[in-house]
């Protein structure tokens, strides 16, 4: 089989066909099963000694016409996570999470990205209502400032960049810009956190491990007048495992480091990579003192591949009620109290927190049920004072959720998520067909309401969902509210009904195991 043949079949895994891997094993797995751990090769420091730190806000280069304008600069740079450790990473704006962006509710926003990245790259905003255009597609390119160098690498790998695509993959819509991209985002959508990463064909995975990843928070008047926990007790947090080299920097099981040329990773991380060091905002095992007082956590899990069951618990062991207030795409009608909060890759969940009752100098820990050892532990809270508190969690929090009825829905889908035969190997394919950017694998018309069904994790672009059933049953406590992201334990299966409204053009749903979606477990959606 030619390169260009394998890479034809859909990035990484034709590359797993002609190199001969025995994946099917791997590939058979369940989406919510990963592969193995990395180990880092360095000493690690000890849990919740490193405090939190908060991704700076962005501040708008321009604010006329009713719209404001931000400049990001993708680049290398060297950060410091592990405390005295200096490691090379690829960013926005020279820091990991990159910086946070924060915006209204119906007040447009434009990114204008410059790639000085030695790779091209593509820009998702992740829960955005937003024009195709602007949506971050696989292959519309941003070419870097290294272009002539990459592209002649390229061309000596038998390889082109033409049609958008590195690998051959044949794309007549793709747009390739050079050097810079304006994004723009009319953010006419419900108040959440959303975030921004990168989503370049057969790349995702390792570019967001390599660093490439920010918040975006939406905001309106009627979720500021709710007297929800505000300013310094509204803390967003961005989970991440990783895993480090010798020398401080990360290790990834990458089949081509530099990626340029070949997609994917060796055959023990098919099912997805995890690392052994759990990072908040970027921070390994963080700290952050806090008043005995409410707090509100909007939390993202932008782990490629790591699953977590978050609890708090404090030093005898009670357990804290984390109170969640959103879903992916913003507040719930009412609020729904857990313990117990599982969160899938992309998955985001906003609760809050009452410290009230903790002792002063206590320490409340945030554990992760799944995992063991140093991936137990998330971060930590030390109560540091007591403090007034005005804030509150109204019983009803929102009245503009959808209300979506089975007998809206035109139609019901039902798809697979599944290894099978491709040519020589195998691979992930949805309804029996690897994935293709120049094929259509679903068409609805603008404001057609749908039941999918779906036995994997997925990402849903434009439209959010509401859960109907999990195997027939009741959804669970926490699918409550409008999600984007759907996260299946190992043999279910799960109903959602949305309504494809906001845009009509090309548009992905996929899973968000990041090594998976690299490997083609995606399918193109078309609204007209």
């Amino acid at each position: 089989m030619t390169r260009r043949r394998a890479l034809g079949i859909g990035g990484a895994l034709g590359l797993m066909a002609a190199t001969g891997l025995t994946s099917a094993a791997a590939l058979a797995r369940r989406p919510s099963i990963t592969g193995a751990q990395l180990r880092s090769d360095l000493p690690l420091p000890l849990p919740f000694q490193v405090p939190l730190p908060v991704p700076a806000v962005l501040k708008p280069v321009g604010t006329s016409g009713g719209a404001d304008r931000y400049e990001i600069i993708q680049r290398e740079a060297s950060v410091e996570i592990l405390p005295g450790v200096t490691t090379p990473m690829w960013t926005y704006d020279g820091s990991f999470p990159g910086p946070t962006i924060e915006s209204r509710r119906g007040r447009p926003v434009t990114v204008s990205h410059r790639n000085e990245l030695p790779v091209p790259t593509v820009v998702h905003l992740h829960g955005g209502r937003t024009p195709a255009a602007s949506d971050g597609y696989p292959t519309d390119l941003l070419l870097p400032a290294a272009r002539q160098e990459h592209s002649t690498h390229m061309e000596h790998g038998s390889e082109h960049m033409g049609h958008g695509s590195e690998h051959g993959m044949h794309d007549p819509r793709a747009v390739v810009s050079e050097l810079t991209r304006d994004y723009t985002f009319p953010l006419d959508q419900r108040p959440a956190l959303l975030w921004y990463h990168d989503h370049r064909m057969d790349f995702t995975a390792p570019a967001i491990w390599r660093g490439l990843a920010g918040l975006h928070i939406v905001r309106d008047d009627a979720e500021d007048a709710l007297g929800l926990p505000a300013g310094p007790r509204e803390l967003p947090l961005m989970i991440a495992d990783r895993a480090f080299a010798a020398d401080g920097g990360l290790a990834y099981p990458a089949l081509d480091p530099t990626l340029r040329v070949r997609p994917g990773v060796r055959e023990p991380y098919l099912a997805g990579v995890l690392g052994d060091v759990i990072l908040v905002n970027g921070a390994p095992w963080p700290v952050h003192e806090v008043d005995a007082a409410r707090y509100r956590l909007r939390i993202l899990n932008a782990s490629n591949a790591r699953h977590y069951e978050l609890e708090a618990v404090t030093d005898d062991g009670r357990r804290l009620d984390l109170v969640q207030i959103g879903a992916d795409q913003g507040l719930l009608a009412a609020p729904v109290v857990h313990t117990l909060l599982p969160i899938a890759p992309a998955e985001r969940y906003d609760v809050v927190v009452d410290f009230s009752g903790v002792p002063i100098g206590g320490l409340v820990r945030v554990v992760n049920r799944l995992g063991s050892g140093r991936t137990r532990d998330v971060m930590a809270f030390r109560v540091a004072r007591r403090a007034a508190d005005d804030s509150r969690i109204p019983r009803a929090l929102s009245a503009d959720l959808p209300a979506w009825r089975r007998s809206d829905a035109v139609r019901v889908r039902d798809f697979a998520f599944r290894a099978g035969q491709m040519d020589a190997g195998h691979g992930w394919l949805i309804g029996g067909l690897p994935f293709d950017p120049a094929r259509t694998d679903v068409t609805t018309r603008l404001g057609d309401v749908e039941v999918w069904r779906l036995v994997a994790d997925v990402h849903l672009h434009l439209v959010g969902f509401r859960v109907l059933s999990r195997s027939g049953r009741p959804p669970l406590p926490h699918d409550a509210g409008l999600k984007d992201t759907v996260s299946l334990r190992p043999g279910e299966a799960v109903e959602i009904i949305t309504r494809f409204d906001g845009y009509r053009g090309r548009y992905l749903f996929h899973c968000h195991n990041a090594e998976h979606e690299d490997m083609g477990m995606m399918a193109n959606l078309e609204i007209v």
